[in-house]
Formats: structure tokens, sequence, C-alpha cells
């Protein structure tokens, strides 16, 4: 793969990291303010779970952000 493959995949992951951080975010907020957000035990359980895949996700993405930068270093 050239440098310009590795740079727009690059461009990709770092718009989904911060896409994704976001809704940690966002989706953290929503935990904390119990009246606006799921109120019953299943509902608050989902949301936790989405938290914790999302974060899955992005430890994932950071990962294949350090082996794109690294490419780029040798490329």
């Amino acid at each position: 793969m050239n440098e310009l493959k590795y740079r727009e995949q690059l461009e990709r992951v770092d718009a989904d990291l911060v896409r994704l951080r976001q809704e940690v975010v966002d989706m953290r907020r929503e935990i904390g303010e119990r009246g606006a957000g799921p109120t019953d035990a299943a509902e608050m359980s989902a949301v936790i779970t989405q938290v914790e895949q999302q974060e899955a996700l992005i430890e994932d993405l950071e990962l294949r952000r350090e082996q794109l930068l690294r490419r780029l270093g040798q490329a």
C-alpha cells in the first residue's frame, strides 16, 4: 500500500476516534443524568454496555492508528 492510502486510512481512523469519543462522553452524561436518560435497570445496563463496547472499539482504533503511523514512518 502506498503512502497516500495510509494517510487516507489514518484520516478515517482519526475521524472515527473523534466521533466515538464524543459518543462515549454523551452516553456517560446520559448515565449521570438519570432523570433525562434511562431510568430502569435494564435500560441503564444497556447504556453501560454500549459505553464499554464503544471504549473497546476506541482502543482497537487507537492500535490501528499506531500501526498506520508506523507504516507511514517506513513509507
